[in-house]
């Protein structure tokens, strides 16, 4: 597979299942395997980081009427709605930053084609989605209590094949929020943690086979694309209480990629 096609594909996984709630990392993992191609790990840190930055910024596309009535608020330096959304963000970053922190480089080895692994994560991911599905007080809006319980999901949703967004998210409904709130905390939660992640990899400065600019351009510029659209038709799936689809989906390619895991074996 050529530079900029694998670049291509990356930059679609990447913008489709960062939002949809199947599992980037799960994907992604598979993808590595399928096509017995290391370099897919991570084309390059640079093309990781280009990566989430494209996600990261379709997110603040999409919600940028929110994210400007937030920092309006948060520029009064008053305690207001938008200072304690801000707040209520803060707080939930915490369980993943200590996890990440404490525990990243046993993190990282999971991170190693390990199928079984992401196909349990992905009936787990579905099961979630299918339980939000049932959920029927969904009226509240998000708490301190909510932020720091999403916000444990998030630390799990961690491991491969756990859905960060379907984790978050089924959680938050679970819980009775608002079905549209649950998706925009769930979306705007990840962002700070995401330049976190950058920065971080930024810093490391491990750009051993770093990849093209053509390849970067055409996988940002497919995640960043992808990745809109998976955002915004996934908040009306959520809004419309049809996550079982994916809960399908997931269970599907968890059964076939053991299938294949145990035939290759």
């Amino acid at each position: 597979m050529s530079e900029v096609l694998r670049a291509l594909v990356l930059g679609i996984i990447q913008g489709l299942t960062e939002f949809l709630p199947v599992s980037s990392s799960g994907h992604l993992e598979l993808a590595k395997w399928l096509l017995q191609d290391d370099s897919l790990a991570a084309e390059s840190m640079l093309m990781t980081v280009t990566l989430h930055a494209a996600t990261a910024l379709a997110t603040l596309v999409v919600f940028r009427r929110a994210i400007a009535e937030i920092l309006r608020d948060l520029f009064r330096f008053a305690w207001n709605d938008g200072t304690r959304f801000a707040a209520l963000v803060v707080v939930s970053m915490v369980p993943a930053a200590i996890v990440g922190v404490l525990f990243d480089e046993a993190l990282e080895s999971l991170f190693d084609r390990q199928i079984v692994l992401v196909a349990l994560m992905l009936v787990l991911t579905g099961l979630l989605l299918l339980l939000a599905d049932r959920a029927k007080d969904t009226g509240k809006p998000v708490g301190w209590r909510e932020a720091i319980l999403v916000g444990i999901a998030q630390a799990i949703a961690i491991l491969p094949g756990i859905s960060r967004s379907g984790a978050t998210i089924s959680t938050s409904v679970m819980l009775g929020i608002d079905r549209e709130k649950a998706a925009r905390f769930s979306f705007l939660m990840v962002v700070p943690l995401i330049f976190g992640k950058m920065a971080k990899d930024l810093l490391d400065g491990d750009f051993s086979g770093t990849a093209s600019l053509p390849a970067l351009g055409i996988g940002f510029l497919a995640a960043f694309a992808t990745g809109i659209v998976a955002c915004i038709w996934m908040i009306r799936l959520v809004k419309q209480a049809k996550l079982k689809w994916f809960a399908f989906y997931c269970f599907a390619v968890a059964a076939l990629a053991l299938a294949w895991f145990t035939l290759g074996d």
